[in-house]
């Protein structure tokens, strides 16, 4: 009885099983959709990654500000454009080295590096500015106060304001972010900007 059972299932021809056909077009389906979907994951990739070190650029600018407020001393954060290398400095106590800023280094998270692919532009807002750009542009003798603020620093003073400025993080899609410095409250804003 055992032999007769075993060459009826042999023969039956209900066998369910899915035909070399029907395989390739799910594989073709699984290729179309995985095709439109990448190029949408990679946009949201680099989006996520400029909106990061948006996020990372306005808590060292906290961290400067709250700083420069607690022992009383102005700070400045330094962003090095090229390289996306950024640290919190502090005013020299110094007398030799007054006026000078100096690494402070007993800021925990002062320095660090923002991602290669964000390039990184910082504008500095100033009375003189607006007036230069109305008159076009002038000379600034080399002794003056403005000849020597850096244009890659961002002051932050002990009673709360800030240097008014703007750092733009552009992605390499073009997508851009800018981050606008309250001079009067020293807290930052992030305004989208169009893309380029």
């Amino acid at each position: 009885m055992y032999a007769a059972d075993s060459a009826v299932n042999r023969k039956s021809p209900n066998l369910s099983a899915f035909t070399l056909i029907e395989l390739m077009v799910v594989i073709v389906l699984i290729g179309v959709m995985a095709a439109m979907i990448l190029p949408e994951m990679r946009g949201t990739y680099e989006d996520a990654l400029l909106r990061s070190t948006s996020r990372e650029l306005i808590s060292v600018c906290g961290l400067a500000a709250s700083h420069a407020v607690s022992v009383n001393q102005a700070h400045q954060l330094l962003l090095d454009q090229k390289t996306g290398r950024y640290s919190i400095q502090r005013r020299a106590s110094d007398r030799a080295l007054e006026g000078r800023f100096v690494s402070a280094r007993e800021v925990p998270g002062g320095e660090g590096e923002l991602d290669s692919r964000i390039v990184i532009e910082i504008h500095t807002a100033s009375d003189d500015r607006t007036e230069a750009a109305q008159q076009g542009p002038s000379p600034v003798p080399v002794g003056s106060a403005r000849a020597e603020q850096r244009n890659d620093a961002i002051t932050f003073y002990p009673d709360g304001t800030a240097d008014a400025s703007e750092i733009v993080l552009r992605d390499r899609d073009g997508f851009r972010l800018a981050l606008r410095i309250n001079p009067v409250t020293a807290r930052v804003r992030i305004i989208e900007l169009a893309r380029e």
